[in-house]
C-alpha cells in the first residue's frame, strides 16, 4: 500500500496552528471524526492511549500518531504541516512540525506495520522533509510524497 493512496487533498492540512501535543491530538480528532464518522472523544482517547505507551515522534521533526479503531474497514491517513514546531517528546528531543496520522482497523496488524515502516523510510529522507516544509499547498505535499515513493 502506498502512502499517497491513504491521502486526499482534503486530508492534508498546511500551516496548522497548535501549541501543544494535546492540542494537536484534539485537532486531529476533530477532523478525523468528520471523515471517519466516529466519535471525536473515542478517537482522541485512542490517540492519547497510544502516546502514553511512548511518543510517536520519530525524530527529525516528524511524528506518526496512530490509533486502532473499531469500525474501520481500511487504513485512513491524514497529514499536517504545522506552522510552528511543537514539543512532542520525540526520540531525538527535537520539536515536531510534520505529522502523518494513521487510523487503523483493530485487526489490521501486518498492514499497519508495513505502513509505519514505509512512513519512517519516506520521512527519514531529509530532502523529502525539507521539500514538504517549503511547500505551500496540499497538492504540493501530495506531489512530493508521490514522487518520493516512486524514487524509493
Amino acid at each position: 500500500m502506498s502512502i499517497s493512496s491513504l491521502l486526499a487533498t482534503d486530508h492534508v492540512i498546511t500551516d496548522a496552528h497548535v501549541t501543544s501535543k494535546k492540542r494537536l491530538l484534539e485537532l486531529i480528532s476533530d477532523k478525523a471524526s468528520e471523515h471517519l464518522h466516529l466519535p471525536q472523544k473515542r478517537i482522541f482517547s485512542r490517540l492519547q492511549e497510544r502516546e502514553r505507551l511512548g511518543s510517536t515522534g520519530l525524530g527529525q521533526g516528524f511524528a506518526v500518531p496512530h490509533a486502532r479503531l473499531q469500525g474501520l474497514d481500511r487504513i485512513h491517513g491524514c497529514f499536517l504541516k504545522l506552522d510552528e514546531p511543537i514539543s512532542f517528546d520525540a526520540v531525538d528531543q527535537q520539536p515536531v512540525d510534520l505529522v502523518f496520522v494513521l487510523f487503523v482497523p483493530e485487526d489490521s496488524t501486518e498492514e499497519h506495520l508495513q505502513v509505519l515502516a514505509a512512513l519512517a523510510k519516506l520521512f527519514s529522507d531529509p530532502q523529502v522533509a525539507e521539500a514538504i516544509r517549503h511547500s505551500h499547498s496540499s497538492e504540493d505535499i501530495l506531489d512530493i510524497i508521490r514522487k518520493a515513493e516512486t524514487a524509493h
